[in-house]
């Protein structure tokens, strides 16, 4: 195999003698010597072709793939149509780069556009980014963003990914903020603990609609007590939930946040996901990372921009309130395709079925003896209590080709946080059942 650098031998000795050096070696005569390979890197040999293919293959085979699947927490197996991989997988967007050079990027910058347009039609809000990496870092950016000088604490409900409160106060850990837990109750926000909490001194509340464990949670009565101190609301929802249920802005959210990848992205062993910020007109100057506007050339054709580019990355470092400078553009590009595709009544007979589909499950598995914790209503997740251990479970299981819930840990051990989409059948369910039934008796 060639060089991957097209530069012929000729071409880099003019480049040495242009800096005043004779060799390749004297590039790295500021590296101390004992930091020096001295035996060379071990590299193996190459492969050809087929002897490569083989290898991965044989890698690939020792990956487990479930046809069932009852795990969400987080990531969500949900189908998507052929056309999001056919459009996605082109190389005028499959190699783009970053679309800082307009007259040259007007295809990207349109798919952003339309991605962002099509978070704002799911969160009800006024103004979209294009997007960041995951959902725990728009929620990080997303409370972030409402810090001022005059307010820095930042409540997060205990109900909320406990990956996304992670994140939080890693982020507030750099800016010395003070995060505080508000309590759950029942699998939800305990509302009279967060009324308590709130004060002079409170920036925003982060809550999430569905929560972590699937509840829904009073968020229109969370956003009055928020509000009256105040303070701003920021909400993480589900895209596919948003469907149904009320836009962010409808329970009155003032940013709206959230992982994008139940739109168009496959589950792919954690990523690349994407994190996607909406906010009001109001507080739209406070987003971070890019905004792709349309405007119209001097020709007065339509055409599309990166809007507020002069930002914390370019002209206002000591001011900034984010570094993000960057955003997942194919990811977002594939968001955008999947809603184009589906449509809002392909959304909404997902979200259904979806929540059809998880109740069914629910009153399932409570015949099992998988009695839910909870009686409150939920969208396409719940938590049961299990009758055996769910590590032993887990493992029967599997053997059966299916990837049961998650076991939670704390102070939910031995607890089982269920999911099921319109990729669940009937059938699939009730088989299921039966399979729970036999592992009752094998694992008593």
């Amino acid at each position: 195999m060639g060089s991957y650098v097209p530069h012929t031998k000729r071409d880099r000795e003019e480049m040495l003698r242009k800096i005043g050096i004779s060799s390749l070696p004297e590039l790295y005569s500021g590296v101390p010597e004992e930091l020096k390979v001295r035996e060379g890197l071990p590299v193996p040999d190459g492969l050809s072709e087929m002897e490569a293919r083989k290898a991965i293959e044989k890698l690939a085979a020792e990956n487990q793939m479930f046809p069932e699947v009852y795990r969400g927490a987080g990531a969500y197996r949900h189908y998507i149509p052929a056309i999001v991989d056919e459009v996605a997988a082109k190389e005028s967007f499959l190699t783009a780069y970053t679309p800082y050079q307009a007259e040259i990027s007007q295809g990207v910058l349109q798919s952003i556009f339309e991605y962002q347009t099509d978070i704002c039609m799911l969160t009800g809000m006024d103004v979209s980014n294009a997007g960041v990496y995951d959902g725990a870092e728009a929620a990080a950016e997303g409370v972030h963003m409402m810090r001022d000088r005059k307010r820095s604490k930042i409540l997060v409900s205990a109900s909320v990914h406990p990956d996304y409160l992670s994140v939080i106060r890693t982020y507030a850990f750099g800016s010395e903020a003070e995060v505080a837990v508000i309590p759950e109750k029942d699998y939800r926000t305990d509302l009279e603990a967060l009324g308590s909490m709130l004060d002079d001194q409170t920036a925003c509340v982060y809550l999430q609609q569905p929560n972590y464990y699937g509840s829904l949670e009073d968020v229109e009565r969370a956003a009055e007590l928020i509000h009256e101190k105040g303070a701003k609301l920021v909400l993480g929802v589900n895209p596919i939930a948003s469907a149904i249920l009320k836009t962010a802005r409808e329970y009155g959210a003032d940013a709206a946040v959230g992982e994008g990848q139940p739109l168009g992205m496959p589950l792919s062993f954690g990523g690349p996901f994407l994190g996607f910020m909406a906010t009001t007109d109001k507080e739209f100057r406070r987003l971070p990372g890019r905004i792709v506007g349309e405007t119209v050339d001097r020709d007065g054709k339509r055409g599309y921009v990166l809007t507020l580019q002069a930002r914390e990355q370019h002209i206002r470092r000591e001011k900034a309130s984010s570094n993000i400078c960057s955003n997942e553009a194919l990811a977002a590009l594939r968001a955008g395709v999947y809603c184009s595709a589906m449509g809002p009544e392909g959304l909404k007979k997902a979200a259904s079925q979806s929540l059809s589909n998880a109740h069914y499950l629910a009153c399932l598995l409570n015949e099992k003896g998988f009695t839910p914790v909870s009686q409150g209503e939920f969208f396409h997740e719940f938590v049961t209590k299990t009758p055996v251990c769910p590590e032993r479970l887990e493992k029967y299981l599997e053997k059966n080709g299916i990837l049961m819930g998650l076991p939670l840990k704390g102070d939910h051990e031995g607890e089982i946080l269920w999911c099921a989409t319109e990729m669940n059948t009937k059938e699939e369910m009730d088989r299921l059942g039966g399979i729970l039934e036999n592992a009752k008796e094998v694992l008593s």
